[in-house]
């Protein structure tokens, strides 16, 4: 397991690699003492699994503001998304800087989101699944979001979105 911290400080990508044999392949997909030899910690608590039937489906940008501020591990597991992380915590020095990464089946990189930070992703082929392991459970009382295409984070998206939830889509701009 190999983690390295992205542009944004605390971001991190996941990468690990598969085992292949005559049954076909294995992948550790988490290691408590790999993330804690990096200074990363996970007690995992929740884990979950989006199911998303058309590519170009756009989930996000979602997170959990304090007390229930979640951190995240996301991993692509069929399919393939691009995955984006934007950096929401206020005096940090990359403040509403976003990061970007495709996650996909055949390249079992995760990314590792702590946190104050919002998460989405677009999906990049028809039947993509995401897996998202959390240290703390949904608590939709604390669940907040910021525009996928809000001025204040001029995220470069690969493509237009072209499915995704009314509630995501009456979501205001960014006003903090």
């Amino acid at each position: 397991m190999r983690i390295s911290e992205t542009s944004l400080g605390g971001l991190c990508l996941v990468e690990v690699d598969e085992v292949q044999d005559e049954r076909g392949g294995f992948v550790r997909t988490f290691c408590a003492a790999s993330f804690i030899e990096n200074g990363l910690e996970l007690p995992v608590c929740q884990f979950s699994i989006s199911k998303n039937t058309r590519r170009y489906t756009l989930r996000g940008m979602h997170f959990q503001a304090s007390p229930a501020a979640e951190i995240k591990l996301v991993r692509c597991i069929s399919g393939a998304i691009f995955d984006v992380a934007i950096d929401l915590r206020e005096g940090s020095p990359t403040f509403r800087q976003w990061f970007g990464v495709e996650l996909n089946e055949e390249n079992n990189k995760a990314l590792y989101i702590p946190e104050g930070f919002a998460h989405g992703f677009l999906t990049l082929r028809d039947h993509s699944h995401v897996a998202y392991q959390m240290n703390v459970p949904y608590q939709p009382e604390f669940a907040r979001a910021v525009r996928w295409n809000d001025r204040a984070f001029k995220i470069d998206w690969p493509f237009k979105p072209e499915v995704m939830s009314s509630k995501d889509q009456l979501i205001n701009d960014f006003t903090w």
